[in-house]
């Protein structure tokens, strides 16, 4: 069940939605923060020709992404004052789901016993802004089906889930610290 006492909010949907422009500008406000770890994961592989990449192993590659996770969860579990993620790990069950693979016991039972604030903040596909790079190799109609699948996901744990706006930064901060930070937050 979702922690509606819990300091960490996450910020989850497709790729290129705009999530991690938005993290940093949370950052740059002077909130904690925590970056993708799929994309910083992704750049560390290829760096040394690793097989932990998603066109290569997705297996692995979302074993290191739970690691990640996890420990992104413990580390920040107990910060007094909101912290605000890019990507849970529910995250890494929506991405199994997706590509079709089985999801391990382990997986189901982390994204069952770490949990986030109750509200989380749900990036719609954004057509205007989705573009692709070396680590996103996606389109966009398997960037709506991420979308699509973490809805699933973290609907399906419970999460209160909070469409962001589409919109310049600053209204989608102001949106996310409206939500967070008022009176329902937490």
């Amino acid at each position: 069940m979702p922690d509606p006492h819990s300091p960490l909010f996450v910020l989850t949907g497709g790729p290129g939605s705009g999530k991690s422009t938005v993290v940093y500008a949370l950052a740059s406000s002077g909130y904690r923060t925590r970056e993708e770890v799929g994309r910083r994961i992704i750049q560390e592989q290829m760096r040394v020709s690793g097989p932990a990449v998603p066109w290569h192993d997705p297996d692995l590659y979302a074993e290191i992404m739970l690691s990640w996770e996890m420990r992104s969860f413990h580390e920040l579990s107990d910060a007094t004052g909101p912290v605000f993620l890019d990507r849970g790990v529910p995250d890494v069950l929506g991405y199994l789901r997706l590509i079709g693979r089985p999801v391990p016991d382990h997986l189901a039972e982390a994204a069952a016993a770490l949990t986030y604030n109750r509200r989380v903040f749900v990036f719609p596909p954004w057509p205007e802004i989705y573009g692709r790079d070396t680590e996103r190799k996606q389109d966009f109609t398997e960037a709506v089906r991420t979308h699509d699948s973490m809805v699933e996901t973290y609907g399906g744990l419970g999460y209160e889930l909070l469409n962001v706006p589409t919109g310049p930064v600053a209204g989608r901060v102001r949106f996310i610290l409206d939500a967070a930070l008022g009176d329902g937050g937490r």
